[in-house]
């Protein structure tokens, strides 16, 4: 998968002239939020600070920074009717050279947003498999693809991180804090053994199996036989792609399953953001 590290590195070595456009204010509703960039050439664009009329305008003042040789601008726009708008909030725009110093700084943040993304380990690369990898592919997470058949894993596209391993329960042991495991191998006993494991991390977003109310079944006789506790049974979600009435067509079961998964990881990091913020305490109601 490609990172948006690597990505920006290609931007940066084919346009040594470019500026960088930065969110430095928001105020009511925006299509992004402060601290939001993107990378100007002059054909070339990396990022987006949410499209619209906003990022038109922004790329048109950029291009024209870099044609009159100028080293920065600010802009303060309304999102309303007289850009053509209607998200009704404002925002306040910088735009600067990208000189050594600023190049290097947003090859740092990048780099370190990339190490930050979630983790999400799909387990089975057979149809389904192959059709969730490719959206994942495409979303902020750091994939990677398990499988016990080296051919199956040969049918991904060749930047999708895929391992083959002999004992894939056992990858979930070693896995890091916060990953989802999404489980649809060939094998209901291999499924069964890996969302084992899954179940016993309290860490995990999101939990899925594919499969049927049935196989949810036993799968809970089983877990429950094997001394699991039942209501770990609540945090899998089995059948995978719930909302999908009953299309069993594999690419709209894996655009449903990413869904899930990314409600489930965005959930998730709310939680954990509420947990961290600080907490006023002896305020008086009414004053």
């Amino acid at each position: 998968m490609t990172t948006r590290s690597a990505e920006l590195a290609t931007f940066l070595a084919a346009n040594p002239a470019a500026i960088v456009c930065e969110l430095t204010s928001v105020r009511g509703s925006s299509p992004r939020e402060q601290g939001t960039f993107m990378l100007v050439g002059p054909a070339d664009l990396f990022g987006t600070i949410g499209g619209g009329a906003l990022e038109y305008m922004v790329i048109e003042h950029a291009r024209r920074l870099i044609a009159n040789g100028q080293a920065e601008e600010a802009m303060d726009v309304p999102l309303g009717p007289e850009i053509g708008q209607c998200c009704g909030g404002r925002v306040e725009v910088g735009l600067n050279y990208a000189d050594a110093d600023i190049r290097a700084a947003l090859a740092a943040r990048v780099s370190a947003e990339d190490a930050a993304l979630p983790h999400v380990y799909v387990f089975g690369a057979g149809h389904v498999g192959r059709a969730l990898a490719q959206i994942l592919s495409l979303l902020p997470v750091q994939l990677q693809v398990i499988d016990t058949r080296r051919e199956e894993l040969a049918l991904l596209p060749a930047d999708i991180v895929a391992h083959a391993v002999a004992m894939p329960e056992a990858v979930v042991r070693s896995a890091p804090q916060g990953s989802s495991y999404v489980i649809l191998t060939h094998d209901h006993a291999l499924d069964f053994l890996i969302a084992q494991e899954a179940l016993a991390r309290k860490d995990a977003p999101y939990i899925g199996m594919v499969g049927s109310r049935t196989k949810r079944a036993r799968f809970a006789s089983w877990f429950k036989a094997e001394g699991g506790d039942a209501r770990a049974l609540e945090r899998l979600v089995l059948p995978i792609g719930q909302y999908g009435l009953g299309d069993k067509r594999p690419a709209v079961i894996a655009a449903l399953a990413a869904a899930e998964i990314m409600v489930h990881i965005g959930q998730r990091e709310a939680e954990i953001a509420r947990a961290r913020a600080p907490k006023i305490e002896g305020a008086v109601i009414g004053r």
